[in-house]
């Protein structure tokens, strides 16, 4: 279980644990470890009873030094203003180590969705979106989806803001479906970064994808694709797990089959090639090769962390470990892939979905797929040189060293002025 681990204070003591390493003024550091802006408002619908509710809804600019603000917008009852503020930090330096010039934002709704109909939801997506009117736009900020979004509420923003400004300016949002100017790819984009960077590690550390056993923890979008994938290129997915609890089978099962067993009942528990039902927790401690925690933040604190037994960990969601549960793994010996690498798909192709929006020119998946490897790749590379160079401790240090001194070279370069 989480520590409860601020995931502001998080972000923060990962950049100072870099800046140790970089050649960058603390003024500087200290810039870049807090958000531009925070807007915090107060969303006000009619339910289908009649009835009025009210919401409080986040969208924090990080950084935009690279170019416009770029960062998904989710609806869950935990969504806080430090938690928009960690994710677009971490927005800001995901962008930064896979390369792409763009900035970091992260915005959200607390509510739980599932108590809502799509009425009611549509409602507060365009209430939303007319409180964003003003700070987004393809040169400004760019939102997308996240955790319980996907491309029905991206298309009500893009139409929201079309509207209003009478317009038509697909490049102001992305994760929108295909019709929609939506990008090929995308769907699936999250969990194939995710299990190219898993890959990319087990090569650099002279280790056999063919055959590895691999758990997922949480089996929404990225998880599941993560687990088609990575049993794809030859490894076992022996556990899943969702908020429901998890399923384990020692001689693997079919990822695919999960999730269609996932879609008729709401859940992975019960599915028939299963051996048995197991906890979140045991799928996070299971001995296998590779772990990939697909879920929320803060799901391995430092208690849990000595019981992880996994030889790699690629992070699909954002923020999966707490720092104390970093130091304990590191003492391990775990390889852990940064969040900021291992999920940046998600954001790699929704910055091709906006170059392809600008163009007017779409790509085939073939094009996307490949152009997103060779990007994880090359970034992949970046964090390996930079973490031998420096004789770092762990990869995420790595990354970070990477992905703010990008960050610190573009503000430095730009100048300041009153």
């Amino acid at each position: 279980m989480s520590d409860e681990a601020n995931p502001f204070e998080s972000l923060q003591s990962q950049i100072d644990e870099a800046a140790n390493y970089l050649d960058v003024d603390g003024d500087v550091i200290e810039r870049l470890k807090h958000p531009e802006r925070v807007l915090e408002t107060n969303l006000t619908i009619e339910r289908d009873d009649g009835d009025l509710e009210r919401f409080t809804a986040f969208r924090s600019q990080f950084n935009g030094d690279r170019g416009p603000y770029k960062g998904g917008i989710r609806y869950h009852p935990q969504v806080s203003r430090d938690e928009v503020k960690a994710l677009s930090g971490w927005m800001t330096y995901k962008t930064a180590i896979v390369d792409i010039p763009l900035g970091g934002g992260k915005g959200g709704i607390a509510l739980d969705p599932d108590d809502y109909s799509e009425a009611e939801l549509e409602r507060l997506t365009r209430s939303f979106a007319k409180e964003l009117r003003p700070l987004i736009g393809e040169d400004r900020d760019v939102p997308a989806p996240d955790v319980n979004t996907g491309q029905r509420e991206m298309n009500w923003i893009k139409d929201t803001y079309e509207s209003l400004e009478n317009t038509t300016e697909p490049g102001v949002i992305t994760g929108k479906a295909l019709d929609s100017g939506g990008s090929e790819g995308r769907v699936e984009a999250t969990g194939r970064s995710t299990v190219l960077a898993a890959r990319e590690a087990f090569d650099y550390l002279d280790k056999d994808l063919e055959g590895a056993t691999v758990a997922v923890q949480g089996y929404g979008n990225a998880g599941w694709i993560a687990a088609k994938l990575i049993d794809e290129m030859g490894a076992t997915v022996v556990a899943a797990s969702d908020s429901s609890g998890g399923i384990y089978n020692s001689d693997g099962f079919d990822p695919v089959a999960a999730k269609d067993h996932k879609n008729e009942t709401g859940s992975v528990v019960g599915y028939e090639e299963s051996e048995e039902e197991i906890t979140n927790d045991d799928v996070l401690t299971l001995d296998v090769d590779l772990l990939i925690p697909a879920a929320l933040e803060n799901a391995i604190d430092a208690d849990l962390a000595e019981d992880v037994t996994a030889d790699v960990i690629s992070e699909a969601a954002n923020g999966p470990l707490t720092p104390a549960a970093d130091e304990v793994l590191e003492e391990k010996d775990v390889f852990v892939i940064p969040d900021i690498l291992a999920n940046a798909g998600g954001v790699t192709v929704s910055y091709f979905e906006w170059v392809q929006n600008r163009q007017r020119f779409y790509w085939s998946e073939e094009r996307v797929n490949k152009e997103l490897e060779t990007i994880i790749v090359d970034a992949f590379d970046a964090l390996v040189e930079t973490y031998e160079e420096h004789d770092l401790e762990n990869p995420r240090t790595a990354a970070y060293v990477v992905a703010i001194q990008r960050v610190a070279n573009a503000f430095e370069e730009a100048g300041s002025w009153p």
